[in-house]
């Protein structure tokens, strides 16, 4: 029996930043996915323990006819890449537990797709393959190759195909296999580097508001949250077009000239969906989450609080990927007296999150949900609340 936990992740600071090759300020948290892997005779099966009596059988390099957006779909995504760089799997059945909120934007998606290659990977003993050692050196560099495994990108000798469809970077799965337990941690990323740890305070935890509106990465919020994803592709290739540079992301261009900000506002300036999405980049990258992380490393939670405000409104007004529900539960996060709070993940649907102490959290929770739904009844059945602090990283369980 192979057993492992990936938690689910916050993405306090870093509203579509990591693809462009930004910064994030993350957490894991104590909540997230399950999987025991048992060896079978034939095939590789899957079950949940919410629903033991749906069994999915997944062969790996062929087609599926399950639904978009089911959740053997990212399964599927994972055996096809591990067949394509690894070959022949061994047959296996995986079973599933979850205390993440689906769709709620603390990535049980991507929780899925770890949880699920872990268990493979050691399953089959990739990790003392050739091919394995030539690409995945540490944590940072699994990170990276798990992205892979949903936006299709190959990762070193490794060659990607497909994927999920998702147009994302690392962010959640470096959160999952890299942060620490009551810390949040800055990473850069494309490629991922790890910055400053600064502790979370012990009085202080985090509330999650469930929105209730699915942040799903499927149909036209799928579109959507790729659109997000292209409009910086199209800000690299005008700067391209204009200076014959070879720089790859909005971040390489920073990095290469102190006065890139200014080129790039002007080469955008005729575009005004470009010239609001290079400021929603320059603006939550470069601007709110070095200032968020000083700020709580000296313990100036006032200040924290500000800056998650101008992330929220950064978010709203440049990123233009929140709904009114996102908003008025931000809203009313801070009108009940959170210290901070803002939404998170892909958005156009999904949660916020909001920063209380301790000792208020519960009572917290209960009154700000009781207010989101009383103006917004009609998710009044998938809305919900919950506490949690960050956790560790991913991690094998005893058999």
């Amino acid at each position: 029996m192979i057993r492992w936990f990936v938690p689910g992740r916050l993405e306090v600071f870093g509203k579509h930043t990591d693809y462009a090759g930004g910064n994030s300020l993350l957490a894991a948290v104590d909540r997230g996915i399950t999987v025991e892997l048992s060896d079978a005779t034939s095939g590789i099966t899957a079950t949940t323990s919410a629903s033991p009596d749906e069994e999915l059988t997944l062969t790996p390099g062929q087609p599926n006819d399950l639904p978009a957006g089911h959740w053997g779909g990212y399964l599927q995504a994972v055996l096809d890449r591990l067949l394509l760089n690894f070959g022949e799997l061994k047959p296996a059945r995986l079973v599933f537990d979850s205390t993440l909120p689906l769709a709620s934007g603390m990535s049980s998606s991507s929780a899925l797709v770890v949880a699920t290659a872990l268990a493979l990977i050691d399953h089959n003993g990739f990790r003392d393959r050739d091919e394995w050692r030539a690409n995945i050196h540490d944590q940072v560099d699994l990170a990276g190759y798990m992205a892979c495994f949903e936006n299709g990108m190959s990762f070193g000798t490794l060659v990607g195909e497909r994927g999920v469809g998702t147009f994302g970077g690392s962010e959640d799965h470096t959160a999952m296999l890299c942060c620490r337990a009551d810390a949040l941690t800055q990473f850069r990323f494309c490629p991922i580097r790890e910055g400053e740890s600064v502790p979370f305070p012990a009085d202080w935890t985090f509330v999650v508001g469930v929105s209730g509106v699915l942040a799903e990465k499927t149909g036209a919020a799928l579109e959507s949250y790729n659109r997000a994803s292209l409009l910086t592709r199209e800000i690299v290739a005008a700067w391209s077009d204009a200076t014959g540079s070879e720089d790859g992301t909005i971040g390489d261009i920073l990095a290469s000239d102190e006065d890139a900000w200014e080129g790039l506002t002007a080469v955008v300036a005729h575009d005004d969906e470009l010239s609001a999405r290079l400021k929603a980049f320059i603006t939550e990258s470069e601007e709110l989450i070095p200032a968020a992380t000083a700020a709580l490393r000296d313990g100036d939670l006032d200040r924290f609080g500000e800056l998650a405000e101008r992330s929220q409104r950064n978010a709203e007004t440049n990123l233009g990927n929140q709904v009114p529900e996102t908003i008025r539960m931000q809203r009313l996060a801070r009108e009940l007296g959170a210290k901070a709070a803002a939404s998170f993940g892909a958005g156009f649907g999904g949660s916020v999150w909001a920063l209380v102490p301790v000792s208020e959290a519960e009572a917290f929770a209960q009154a700000w949900l009781e207010r989101y739904v009383a103006e917004f009844p009609e998710v009044k059945d998938r809305a919900s609340t919950l506490v949690t602090r960050p956790g560790g990283p991913a991690r094998r369980l005893s058999d």
